[in-house]
Parts: structure tokens; C-alpha cells; sequence
């Protein structure tokens, strides 16, 4: 058996925060700050309102689906690893681990002294029950896919579990974020119970969440007292929501909203660590012609979009991978298709549709920079004779409509990882995968798929999920855009915002300065 302390998933390329890139003309990445840039002391205690712009989905981490409703879990639930700022999976509920050398078994020793919200202590038996109902198929599909490998939970002593897999897996690792929960607790929708740095205290549906300071946290405690996640599903009222004091802090501006907060906010610049696309339903008439699918990636122009949405910042991609996840991620990608109106016009010509046809882009009304994006889209496409109809809808149809019945033509949205793994952004896109909303399917990408996923050797590893970002390329599986810069307003009265590699919102380093 060997120890491993902490275990680093990627490489960022400023430690402490996220690189911000202008990807248009000779724009370079500026680094984004989160030291204390504001005058005054830093004060213990104190509430803060941030706006969100979806409800959650779930209170169960274990069913959520939505990135931004695990972004507030984040503040609620722990694993028995967790990320850090910087990329580092470090221990969490556990206190330390060992991976067996050949990457089949993973063993956790429990922290002494971790508590759940209902003043309980973790037990083992709490650990393995979260694990195996993560890993239960009696409903079909397990809750977390990549526990479909797992042999058997043990538990080896009263602080110790072993998990043992069917197959080697050296990314495994990077799944065990996933929420410990008390054994048996069936509450977890209407009064939920994690480990983390806040305490759930209510949930009035669209309207909030509130949140408040776990003083028996393990670890170092939040600095405020209150946190309370404000629903503005209206877009065009979250800058007057901000300037009215209604909530203190939100994220995800566009540029000209940001351009708003003049007096009273400062703005923290970093990426969301999504992909970007235009998200096209592989299993309907005219996108499942892969010519088509090509045909319009030519026809787009990333650049563009940055410009007129963000102002040039974010930064493009060319495949279902972000910068973030450096070691996976090749910025040759960004330019496979370069903007070329002859090309997709002859190859719509070739798949019969000389005139153009009509595309319908479904988008959540909610996210402002999804809209802008769809709009610069529905220009861009008139030049090869597809007339686009921008149909927005609110997030809970979206999640019903497109991500669950798929029933859709084209969306515009970012997707996320779960974990720190290339597997969390590539296993969506296998065949009959429960996440493969845009219905794609190809026999090689599944075997290449099965190969990366079991392989011991990193190299190796990392080779071959790059073919199959190639494979979603070559495809036009999607028509790839960015990852979108995040421009987040916080209040001049507070500091201590940090990024993460990840979609989440960690509010404990959050503080009020007088």
C-alpha cells in the first residue's frame, strides 16, 4: 500500500486563482487577484445576500443535477476528500487514505471529531451507507456512474473503510467529493444534513435559501454567521437588485452589467469552468447529419461572441474540455473550425440542404450570458441560410425539457465537471450514458472510452481521453464556443472572494471589513 497526503488533479496556471484569458487579437490572460484589495479590518460575523439565478433543483446532493444548485450544496456537504482552491483533492471526512498499487483498492481512516449538522459524529457506517447508495442499480443507472466499478464497501474497524473495485482505476479518487450523509436519513429534500461549513436553515421554493455558520465544524470555521442565496431569475434586474442592496454579491455578470457597478462593488474576475457550446440534439433531423453538425461550426465565430457578449474576455475552446483541467486540455483544439461561410454552405449543399433550414436554440431565460451567446449565434447562422428561433424557457423546463426528455433541437449552455476528472466532462457523451442529453453515439468513442477509464498508466490515460475530445471534435457533436469569463459583484463591504477549479461557491472565506 502506498500514502498519499494529497493528491493533485490539475495544474492551474496561477495557483491561488483562475487565469482570466482574452482570447481575442493579442489580449493575454490576466491573472485574477483574490487578495484583500480594500481598505479596512476584517470582521468576524455579519450575513450577506447572494443572488442566484436558478432554484435548486434538489437538496439531495446525491440527485442534484444542476451546477448551480451544487454550488450552494458545496457550503453544505463534504466528502471524505475535497478540492481546494488550487486543484488539490485534500482530506476531508477523512483524515488520510492509501491506494493499493494497482489502483483496485482505497482505504480511508475517518476524521476524529467531525460532527453532522444534527450534532451526531460521522461513523463508518455513515460512510459506507452513502457510498453504497450512490453505487445502488436496483433503480437502474447508480446515482454516481463511475461507482458502477465498485466491488464492495468494507468497513475494516470503527474508524476505517475500504472500498474495492472491479478494475483498476487510478481517477477514483476525484469521486469520493461525494456527500457522506447520516445512514438512513430519508429528510434530505426538506431538512438537509452534511458536514460542512454552514448549517441548511430554510428553503422557500424561487424565492431563497438561507444558510448559517456550523460553529462545530471541523476544520477553520466560515467567517460570517448568514448566508442567504436570493432567486433573481430576471437577468435584466440583477444589476438594479445589486445597486438597491436587495443582495450583496452575485455572479456570472456580463461585461455590461459589471460596467454598471461603478460606486460600492468590486468586481473578482476568473472563468466558470464550463464548456460552452451550442449543444445540438445528435438524434434529430437536420443534426443528426454530421455534415450539417460540421456545417455550422464553420459558421461560427468564437471570437466574435467574446467580444460582443464579455468584451473579448473568456476564453475559446474547441471540445468538452476546459483550461482548468490542464492536463487534458490542448488550446489546439480552439481553432479545428475556423469561421469559413463557403465551406458550411457547400457542406450544407451537400447534405441537401442548399437553402438553408430552420434551427430552434432553447436557452434558460435566467442566464443572460447563454442568451447574448444564442443571439450572436442566430446572426452569425443567417450568413448560410439557417434562421434560428431563440426560444427561452425558465430552468426548471430547461432541466425537464431538454436535459431529461430531450426534447429539443439546439441549447445553449455550459456544462461542468462533478469532480476534478477528464472522465466527468467525457462519460456524458457515451452511448445510452443517463447525461447524454444530446443523444450522441459512437462505437468508437465508447471503446476508446472503456480503455481510458481503466487504464493504469497516466500517460496513457491522459492519450487517450485526448482522442476522444478529438473524436467530439471531428464529430461536430456540438458546436464548441468558450469557457465563459465569471465576473462576480461583491460588495465593498465585504472581501475574501476566492475561485475555485471548480463550479462552487465556497462562502467560508467570505468576510465583512469595516
Amino acid at each position: 500500500m502506498r500514502r498519499r497526503v494529497a493528491q493533485t488533479i490539475l495544474v492551474l496556471t496561477v495557483a491561488a486563482a483562475i487565469a482570466l484569458g482574452g482570447c481575442s487579437g493579442d489580449k493575454k490572460a490576466a491573472p485574477s487577484t483574490t487578495e484583500n484589495k480594500l481598505s479596512g479590518n476584517p470582521v468576524e460575523g455579519g450575513s450577506i445576500k447572494v443572488g442566484i439565478s436558478q432554484d435548486l433543483d434538489s437538496l439531495d446532493p446525491h440527485k442534484a443535477v444542476a451546477a448551480g444548485t451544487k454550488e450552494v450544496l458545496f457550503n453544505i456537504y463534504e466528502g471524505l476528500v475535497k478540492p481546494d482552491k488550487s486543484g488539490n483533492l485534500v482530506e476531508a471526512v477523512a483524515s488520510s487514505y492509501e491506494i493499493s498499487d494497482d489502483a483496485r483498492v482505497y482505504t480511508f481512516t475517518l476524521r476524529d471529531g467531525v460532527k453532522f449538522h444534527n450534532g451526531n459524529g460521522v461513523t463508518v457506517e455513515d460512510v459506507k451507507y452513502s457510498i453504497d447508495r450512490c453505487a445502488d442499480t436496483s433503480n437502474g443507472d447508480p446515482l454516481v456512474s463511475a461507482y458502477s466499478i465498485i466491488d464492495s464497501v468494507n468497513i475494516l474497524d470503527d474508524k476505517t473503510v475500504e472500498i474495492r473495485l472491479k478494475e483498476p482505476n487510478t481517477e477514483f479518487l476525484a469521486y469520493m467529493t461525494t456527500a457522506i450523509i447520516p445512514k438512513d436519513y430519508d429528510a434530505l429534500e426538506t431538512a438537509p444534513v452534511g458536514t460542512g461549513p454552514f448549517k441548511f436553515v430554510s428553503r422557500s421554493p424561487q424565492e431563497n435559501v438561507i444558510l448559517e455558520k456550523n460553529e462545530d465544524y471541523w476544520g477553520e470555521k466560515a467567517h460570517l454567521d448568514k448566508v442567504e442565496f436570493k432567486i433573481v431569475a430576471d437577468a435584466d434586474m440583477l444589476v438594479t437588485n445589486l445597486k438597491g442592496g436587495s443582495i450583496d454579491m452575485a455572479m456570472r455578470l456580463t461585461s455590461g452589467q459589471a460596467a454598471e457597478l461603478k460606486s460600492g462593488f468590486h468586481i473578482e474576475e476568473g472563468t466558470m469552468n464550463l464548456v460552452q457550446a451550442l449543444y445540438l440534439n445528435n438524434a434529430v433531423k437536420p443534426l443528426d447529419d454530421e455534415k450539417v453538425r460540421k456545417a455550422l461550426s464553420y459558421a461560427i465565430n468564437p471570437n466574435e461572441i467574446m467580444d460582443i457578449v464579455s468584451d473579448g474576455k473568456g476564453v475559446r475552446i474547441g471540445t468538452s474540455m476546459y483550461p482548468g483541467l490542464k492536463k487534458y486540455y490542448d488550446d489546439e483544439y480552439a481553432s479545428y473550425y475556423e469561421q469559413d461561410y463557403d465551406k458550411a454552405k457547400k457542406l450544407l449543399k451537400e447534405a441537401g440542404y442548399p437553402d438553408g433550414f430552420d434551427l430552434e436554440i432553447t436557452v434558460s431565460s435566467a442566464d443572460q450570458p447563454h442568451v447574448d451567446t444564442a443571439q450572436v449565434i442566430a446572426e452569425e447562422l443567417k450568413n448560410i441560410g439557417v434562421n434560428v428561433k431563440i426560444k427561452p424557457i425558465e430552468w426548471e423546463s430547461w432541466l425537464e425539457d431538454v436535459y431529461a426528455n430531450h426534447h429539443y433541437q439546439s441549447t445553449v449552455v455550459g456544462v461542468d465537471a462533478a469532480n476534478l476528472s477528464a472522465r466527468a466532462m467525457l462519460e456524458r457523451f457515451t452511448t445510452g450514458n443517463s447525461g447524454n442529453f444530446i443523444n450522441f453515439s459512437d462505437a468508437e468513442y465508447d471503446k476508446i472510452f472503456k480503455e481510458a477509464i481503466s487504464a493504469t498508466d497516466e500517460a496513457k490515460q491522459t492519450e487517450l481521453y485526448k482522442q476522444l475530445e478529438e473524436i467530439l471534435i471531428d464529430k461536430a457533436a456540438n458546436v464548441y464556443i468558450q469557457d465563459l469569463a465569471n465576473l462576480v459583484a461583491v460588495s465593498d463591504k465585504y472581501d475574501g472572494y476566492v475561485f475555485y477549479p471548480l463550479y462552487v461557491q465556497d462562502m467560508s472565506t467570505i468576510y465583512m471589513i469595516e
